[in-house]
């Protein structure tokens, strides 16, 4: 099997990034200072332009607090909807765990 080169990071990890960076509030030039890279290369990274090493991801994602982790393709969906529900909890100020099974109040049994 012949290794392919990406041509650019997928588009939902590079929305990641610039998402995250925003979220704290960091313009481009911040992020490389704290990642110790130009601020041309965050924004190539953004852009799509520019396809980093493994080791400058994984530093950039790190500075923005999140990491990369290898799951079994046949939990990506079950992962995919854990995000979903932290992303929707964190928007709406929310900040308890919620059960796992919840009973509607309006609900016969509940």
């Amino acid at each position: 099997m012949k290794p392919t080169r990406l041509q650019s990071l997928p588009d939902d990890l590079r929305r990641e990034i610039r998402e995250q960076r925003k979220a704290k509030g960091w313009s481009q030039q911040e992020l490389a200072k704290k990642a110790g890279l130009a601020q041309r290369h965050i924004s190539g990274i953004e852009t799509g332009k520019i396809v980093p090493r493994y080791d400058t991801l994984l530093d950039i994602l790190r500075v923005l607090d999140r990491d990369l982790i290898l799951i079994p393709r046949e939990l990506l969906s079950t992962v995919q909807a854990l995000l979903r529900d932290y992303r929707n909890r964190t928007v709406h100020g929310e900040r308890k765990e919620r059960p796992l099974y919840a009973v509607d109040d309006d609900s016969p049994n509940g």
